[in-house]
């Protein structure tokens, strides 16, 4: 079957699977984008709620901003972003992207002020929310779920993997229950789910990995974001990696692993991200990650030779495919 038969009529770019732009062109004709936002959150893993030492791959420096001293208001950041968009992507239209450490992590009044400041920008349609599936409660999907009624409001739960023994070596600090919960705790809202998951864990064969997207492929999801395993200098996982190296994907698998996910997910799940970089001053390896853009076209390459696009393996109410 030639490649454009496969094309749903959601992708308007020409992708293989639902890429956010798409998404934002089928949703406002408009070119939207991101802009993110450290509001100064900490997070329930690192001061000592859950957990002190944070997750195994996290820095926990927080965002450049952040390092580099007081932060801006919201309304800052989203201003400095705007601009810089409306000149290098002649963007018109921008979504508060809450995305250092856990943006819901926090006393609700003060949670609905800053989310409140974000919408009140001029052209932002719409909040992206980073978070952990164990800082949210029916107080804040209820705030959130008004929001949605007149903006686009996403949450984003870091999920990374389905397998409870994962969870606990990279030392996220909830459980797959909690996951659940979470999940359920927007289905009777309009707020749209996006799910984090990583590729690459060193003890995941490529089988636990499609075992993740087929679990994602089950639930109430509208969007994913997918990255490999970074090795960055001062994390746990880098001290660990040390005391005994381990293996890392090669680009080559990384792109095999990420098609095949694709292809167990259904076809109207946007997919937000592919591939991530992590800051250059701290960043270990894989060497490859360092250039998204090839990894992109990478994959590109791989889905054409392989005749692979999103939802090609999905299969509704069935179980794992290995």
């Amino acid at each position: 079957m030639a490649r454009s038969q496969l094309q749903h009529p959601l992708w308007v770019m020409g992708k293989p699977y639902y890429d956010l732009k798409s998404y934002y062109l089928n949703n406002f004709s408009d070119r939207v984008y991101k802009v993110q936002i450290d509001a100064g959150f900490t997070c329930p893993n690192r001061d000592g709620s859950r957990g002190s030492n944070g997750c195994s791959y996290c820095d926990g420096r927080g965002s450049q901003l952040r390092q580099k001293g007081t932060l801006p208001s919201v309304t800052e950041q989203l201003e400095w972003g705007k601009k810089l968009y409306k000149r290098l992507r002649k963007a018109t239209k921008f979504v508060a992207y809450f995305q250092t450490f856990t943006n819901t992590y926090g006393k609700l009044e003060d949670l609905r002020k800053l989310y409140e400041e974000a919408l009140a920008v001029e052209d932002v349609i719409g909040l992206s929310i980073g978070t952990r599936p164990d800082a949210m409660s029916p107080e804040i999907v209820t705030m959130l779920d008004e929001f949605s009624r007149k903006y686009d409001v996403w949450i984003e739960y870091g999920l990374q993997s389905m397998h409870p023994e994962s969870l606990e070596k990279i030392g996220r600090g909830h459980t797959l229950e909690e996951f659940n919960l979470a999940v359920d705790m927007l289905s009777s809202s309009s707020i749209k789910l996006c799910v984090h998951a990583i590729v690459g864990l060193p003890w995941e064969s490529r089988e636990m990995i499609w075992q993740t997207a087929e679990f994602i492929a089950r639930l109430p999801v509208d969007g994913v974001k997918i990255h490999s395993l970074l090795l960055l200098d001062g994390t746990p996982l880098h001290d660990e990696y040390k005391n005994r190296p381990f293996s890392l994907l090669s680009r080559a698998e990384y792109v095999e692993y990420i098609a095949g996910f694709l292809e167990r997910l259904p076809p109207e799940v946007v997919v937000q991200r592919l591939t991530a970089e992590g800051y250059r001053d701290i960043f270990i390896a894989p060497d490859w990650a360092r250039n998204k853009l090839q990894v992109l076209q990478h994959l590109d390459l791989y889905q054409k030779e392989h005749n692979s696009y999103q939802g090609k393996l999905y299969c509704p109410g069935a179980h794992f495919i290995a």
